[in-house]
């Protein structure tokens, strides 16, 4: 087991990244659930799925605990590897580039820990809140904000149930943002 994990990394790894960042592109995102569709709109969904993959990852239980740690940890260095080309692909200045880094180093670790924590409460109150703020700019929780609660919480849901290997593989499937119901008010 442990040297297919090794054998087809690359492979894995491009396609868990690809998968993230092929969601955080559904047009369903920007239309229906309201989230800017700038470039920091795209980079918080991209954050979003992110935070609920390596959120998973973590989460792992007994003797594949290690390998989820190290796959986690090759997601986030690629999506780090592809923020840094896409900076310099924008023409921000070497100087810049590590300053800008560690900003999306704190955004990522600081969503983490603030969706990781809310998606632990048994309501979608504070999840609500927290992407309200991070991915769509509202102060207070909104029905686009419980939607996309919802959505996380059916994906982070659905992430919990997919086995390591499958994921080890490659293999990630995220909820249809459109099938996801619009819901009243936010309950706290």
């Amino acid at each position: 087991m442990i040297f297919r994990l090794f054998r087809r990394r690359p492979v894995t790894i491009d396609a868990l990244y690809g998968a993230i960042v092929a969601q955080a592109r559904r047009p369903e995102f920007y239309v229906g659930y309201g989230a800017p569709d700038t470039t920091d709109g795209r980079f918080d969904m991209i954050i979003l799925h992110l935070v609920l993959l390596c959120r998973r990852l973590g989460r792992e239980p007994g003797g594949g605990q290690e390998d989820a740690q190290g796959l986690s940890q090759q997601v986030f260095d690629m999506f780090c590897a592809d923020m840094d080309h896409n900076l310099r692909e924008m023409g921000v200045g070497d100087l810049s580039v590590p300053k800008r880094m560690r900003k999306f180093g704190e955004a990522f670790y600081g969503r983490l820990e603030a969706y990781d924590r809310a998606l632990a409460a048994p309501t979608d109150g504070d999840l609500a809140a927290a992407l309200g703020r991070n991915v769509l700019g509202e102060a207070a929780p909104t029905q686009r904000a419980g939607r996309l609660a919802a959505y996380a919480r059916e994906a982070a849901r659905r992430l919990d149930a997919t086995p390591l290997m499958a994921l080890a593989d490659g293999q990630v499937a995220f909820p249809d943002p459109g099938a996801i119901a619009t819901f009243g008010e936010v309950q706290a």
